[in-house]
């Protein structure tokens, strides 16, 4: 180590000093230079922080240089951007985002960590997660391991240090578009590119990889430290059955802290089945992709519809949509976060919502009877349906939240109360 001493006269001039009053200082700086022992043998030194060593390649040609966390590979899927400000857990857990790379727009992700109790389903379902900043460390009473060691352990992928705010541009001009995430050097630019342009998410079934296999109950509230609306319970009790396209656990939560008995079935689960165990009203859960890919699932809300009180979230409102004759479209980017304003057309109260879906219900197209009852605000898309002759109702937005604002839990209440007048009248 050497140090070397130098000198340094400056001149300082005060803002109200005359010339006569200035002053030369001089000033006493050092110098350090450090070396290594390898620098002498020739040894590779490497750098005392992560270098870029991950590629997001998209279908417009460019390329984004990263940081690696999580695990390594070649992924690929459709990049969306979220704009929650909280919640990377459940975003991660939440089964809609099979085949989706998750951009969040909020610059700093995992300083708190994650927890089993935050956890949307049994399993990571998206393709990778995309951020800015990467917390070096975690802040949380509830954690119990690291973002990135919590991705390793799911093969998950994922990249920071990469300019999330350019890419959310890119996708709100361009649209949804189409990625690939690679650690693998072995892999070209072109190559990387190729992969991207011959994957397509549009018309994939989806929601067959991640529905149960086989029916189960669930029992389980919302814990007591994070329940609300806990004052407008119900003594009596309602047998809802469940549709799992991808039912993230907070649904079901809900409903059971609204006093309902609840059977999960598989999305391929015959209606005659559901009709045979009597329920008192059907739900039909949300879930990943395109419903247009999921046909049996549109013949299956058919059969349903108009023999039982229904309630249809997110992929459920655009398979009712669907079964009741009308159309859906894909849409530019989505909707994907928690601060999305809705109007409910009914009462004129605006809700801000959590949303998470690519498709919607064109309202145009839908029959006479069909009643849009809620409308997004951001861009006029059809949010809400109810036909009552049919005794159904259905959001397009995610009521239960998790992450998200609690403005629209009382639907559930809503859902209850059509059970209940239908138990009455028969």
């Amino acid at each position: 180590m050497a140090t070397n001493a130098m000198y340094l006269s400056v001149t300082s001039r005060p803002l109200l000093s005359s010339p006569a009053t200035i002053k030369s200082l001089q000033v006493r700086s050092f110098t350090v230079r450090c070396s290594t022992g390898s620098a002498s043998t020739g040894a590779a030194v490497s750098a005392p922080w992560k270098l870029a060593d991950a590629r997001l390649v998209l279908e417009d040609g460019s390329v984004w240089r990263a940081k690696s966390f999580g695990a390594s590979g070649t992924q690929v899927g459709e990049v969306v951007f979220n704009t929650s400000l909280t919640g990377y857990q459940e975003i991660l857990t939440d089964p809609s985002y099979a085949g989706q790379f998750v951009l969040m727009t909020n610059p700093h992700i995992g300083n708190t960590g994650v927890n089993i109790d935050d956890e949307e389903s049994i399993q990571c379902f998206l393709a990778g997660l995309i951020i800015r900043s990467l917390s070096i460390s975690t802040s949380n009473y509830r954690c119990t391991e690291s973002l990135s060691d919590y991705l390793s352990k799911r093969n998950i992928m994922g990249i920071y240090d990469v300019d999330t705010r350019a890419i959310t541009r890119r996708l709100r001009e361009d649209g949804s578009l189409i990625g690939v995430l690679s650690t693998e050097e072995s892999k070209t630019d072109e190559q990387l590119l190729e992969m991207s342009r011959t994957w397509d998410i549009v018309g994939v079934d989806l929601i067959s990889s991640v529905s149960c296999k086989q029916p189960y109950e669930w029992v389980e509230k919302t814990g007591f430290e994070w329940d609300f609306n806990s004052n407008r319970r119900h003594e009596e009790t309602f047998h809802v059955v469940a549709y799992d396209f991808g039912i993230k656990h907070n649904i079901l939560r809900r409903l059971a802290s609204y006093g309902c008995k609840i059977t999960v079935v598989p999305s391929t689960w015959p209606a005659t089945e559901t009709l045979k165990m009597k329920p008192d009203g059907v739900l039909f859960s949300n879930g990943p992709g395109d419903p247009s890919a999921v046909p049996y699932a549109v013949e299956t809300v058919k059969e349903i519809i108009g023999k039982v009180p229904v309630f249809g979230i997110c992929m459920g409102h655009q398979l009712l949509g669907q079964a009741l004759g009308g159309k859906t479209y894909k849409m530019k980017f989505g909707h994907h976060g928690g601060n999305h304003p809705v109007r409910n057309v009914r009462n004129g109260s605006v809700e801000i919502s959590a949303q998470n879906h690519n498709y919607a219900v064109d309202p145009e197209s839908l029959p006479s009877g069909v009643e849009v009852t809620h409308v997004n605000l951001n861009d006029g898309s059809c949010a809400g349906l109810a036909f009552p002759q049919q005794k159904l109702m259905s959001l397009q937005y995610h009521p239960e939240a998790s992450p998200g604002p609690h403005d629209s839990d009382l639907v559930f209440d809503h859902f209850v109360e059509l059970m209940r007048r239908e138990k009455q009248s028969s």
